[in-house]
């Protein structure tokens, strides 16, 4: 693996010192046996710049199909199921390559946060972070799944003035971000927790006084509109995460 730039250094050391309970209150129980997944945390930037007191590299993000009857719409980290035989390495290079045609060859993985538990789908997912070296083009190479591709930069992501809270109808409240061209584009649940905890760990994340409320666009909401009849009063169908449901189980 090729030395990473010196702004990623604190991102590594970060992942080595950070616990479960730093990301989330929902750890795989003791004795429990989840479905497993992978989602890939993928930062790209410049090469030549020494460690700073703030984010500086961008990360990638993709924004799933609208019209997918799991999570539609929703904001993520390439990943998915870990396929038998398979680590969760090896799980999120292959799905970022398969969604959006990422070559593994240029991203050197080196680290990965500790495993999380999502609770109402029993899937633990394990966040891989890679250093994109050879950042190249991408695309969207399954439409079926993915709408769109953004590529964001750190410090724009963190900017107060993109910081939200997502409010869901079934009343449940948290942190989001907004990004794309025009701000439009809502990052919550899973994804939206986990770069918020971590970026907070890493001292990234600058106060924000009174954040305003945004309520989730329709599209986001349809598989809540779905479900309600058969979950619990106040859950959004998924505790507002948004890792990928296996196949068989997200068709369209």
């Amino acid at each position: 693996m090729s030395a990473l730039p010196g702004w990623l250094e604190p991102v590594a050391a970060g992942a080595r010192a950070i616990q479960g309970h730093h990301l989330t209150q929902f750890l795989p129980p003791a004795g429990s046996d989840p479905r497993r997944g992978a989602v890939l945390m993928l930062f790209g930037g410049p090469v030549d710049v020494d460690g700073t007191d703030g984010p500086v590299g961008d990360i990638l993000l993709t924004e799933r199909a609208h019209d997918m009857r799991s999570h539609p719409g929703q904001v993520s980290f390439p990943g998915g199921s870990i396929d038998p035989g398979e680590s969760p390495v090896e799980a999120a290079l292959r799905e970022t390559l398969e969604e959006i045609g990422v070559d593994p060859a240029g991203i050197d993985v080196f680290g990965e946060l500790p495993e999380l538990w999502l609770p109402p789908s029993n899937f633990a997912v394990t966040p891989i972070l890679g250093w994109w070296r050879d950042a190249g083009p991408v695309r969207v190479t399954s439409p079926d799944e993915v709408h769109a591709i953004h590529r964001v930069a750190i410090a724009e992501l963190v900017a107060p003035e993109h910081r939200i809270l997502v409010r869901h109808p079934g009343g449940w409240t948290g942190p989001g971000f907004l990004i794309g061209a025009d701000k439009d584009v809502i990052v919550w649940g899973f994804t939206g927790g986990i770069l918020t905890r971590f970026f907070d760990f890493l001292g990234w994340l600058p106060p924000v006084d009174d954040p305003p409320v945004h309520d989730l666009p329709d599209y986001m909401l349809a598989e809540y509109v779905r479900r309600t009849s058969r979950t619990r009063p106040g859950d959004p169908g998924g505790d507002g995460m948004d890792l990928h449901e296996p196949e068989e189980e997200d068709e369209r």
